[in-house]
């Protein structure tokens, strides 16, 4: 099964007032994004197994490769987050 199948099963399982929004917003992210013609290959695997009546739009961000410290950065700005944090002792003892 290939991941545009596994994308494709996923969006149809919710609830189908959902489903328009979730096919025009695809978004690839990690270090298998880079591959070239890989978004294109996705919308077109996608669009072939999407209703004809769906928009399907997958993206690439350019700062993917940045997203994860990004996020992390976010993570670690939040005061909710930082009860959760654990030293560095409390890691290696675990």
């Amino acid at each position: 099964m290939g991941i545009h199948e596994l994308l494709y099963n996923s969006i149809m399982k919710c609830d189908v007032d959902f489903r328009r929004d979730l096919f025009c917003n695809v978004v690839l992210s990690g270090g298998g994004s880079f591959l070239e013609g890989l978004a294109e290959r996705f919308q077109w695997e996608v669009t072939r197994y999407a209703p004809s009546t769906m928009r399907v739009k997958v993206v690439c961000p350019m700062d993917r490769k940045y997203a994860v410290w990004i996020g992390g950065s976010i993570l670690s700005s939040l005061s909710t987050f930082q009860q959760m944090w654990i030293t560095k002792e409390e890691y290696d003892h675990h």
